[in-house]
């Protein structure tokens, strides 16, 4: 997965951490969460594989 794609999962899983706030839908803030520690990690992924490339 590329640093972008990581990003933009972090982006969604902030939307959806935001939205399960505001509609107190505690799954769904919990999903969010998950899915911003989910793209974090694809993006240190994907700055460790540029580095070893190099």
């Amino acid at each position: 997965m590329s640093k972008a794609k990581g990003k933009a999962k972090q982006v969604k899983g902030k939307l959806k951490e935001t939205t399960g706030r505001a509609t107190d839908d505690k799954r769904m803030e919990a999903e969010g969460r998950a899915e911003k520690v989910e793209g974090k990690a694809h993006e240190a992924v994907a700055d460790a594989k540029k580095k070893f490339e190099r």
